[in-house]
């Protein structure tokens, strides 16, 4: 019987150690952003455009119309296009600004985005998923250009981050896993090399 269950349990360590060597395989022919510059012959990124698309698990980023790098990304555990409350995991779709970096973040880095803005919230008014005075908190704080507070049933909080502390784990795996609450994560390095190049009010699209 315990030999049974040491062979199991070795099985399933193998597995997935088999699965996390696959991953970095895959991975290691990944360039960083500084040669990614190089090979466009750019110093620095001119007219940063970045631009996520859920239907290819994709982050890119552009200086102008030239795609720079692309990253491997996840999205909310819920595969909807439309979010309609603060905790239906869905990731939105829409124009964005990044409104708050956290360099020291328990997903490593995090950079929120202005989720719900003036456009979600007049959706979602129209739609009867919130009332007059919800959307009249969510425009106070787009007139005073500050991340959204999150007291209405739209939420906030979402933005872009990183894996954190298991980023060996998550960034290897050769499958697609989403697992957030409606953020973006990628991994760690990945986030290191966007919050180099983003400030606050940096545009970012979702697209599906």
């Amino acid at each position: 019987m315990l030999r049974n269950i040491l062979y199991i349990s070795a099985s399933v360590v193998l597995f997935f150690a088999g699965l996390i060597l696959y991953g970095v395989i895959l991975n290691s022919g990944e360039i960083s952003l500084e040669e990614a510059l190089k090979q466009n012959n750019l110093t620095k990124i001119d007219n940063l455009k970045i631009i996520i698309d859920r239907s290819s698990y994709r982050l890119q980023i552009y200086s102008g119309n030239t795609l720079i790098k692309s990253y491997k990304t996840v999205f909310g555990k819920n595969p909807s296009k439309i979010k309609t409350s603060a905790n239906d995991l869905v990731t939105p779709i829409g124009e964005y600004q990044v409104c708050a970096i956290e360099n020291n973040h328990k997903y490593h880095k995090y950079l929120q985005l202005n989720y719900p803005n003036e456009k979600d919230a007049a959706e979602a008014l129209k739609r009867g998923y919130i009332n007059q005075k919800e959307f009249e908190i969510i425009l106070n704080s787009v007139n005073k250009n500050e991340c959204p507070n999150g007291n209405t049933k739209l939420g906030a909080n979402i933005g872009i981050h990183g894996i954190g502390e298991f980023d060996i784990i998550f960034r290897n795996l050769p499958f697609t896993f989403n697992w957030t609450n409606g953020s973006i994560a990628i991994s760690n390095k990945s986030i290191d090399e966007l919050a180099s190049i983003v400030k606050i009010g940096t545009h970012i699209k979702i697209t599906y």
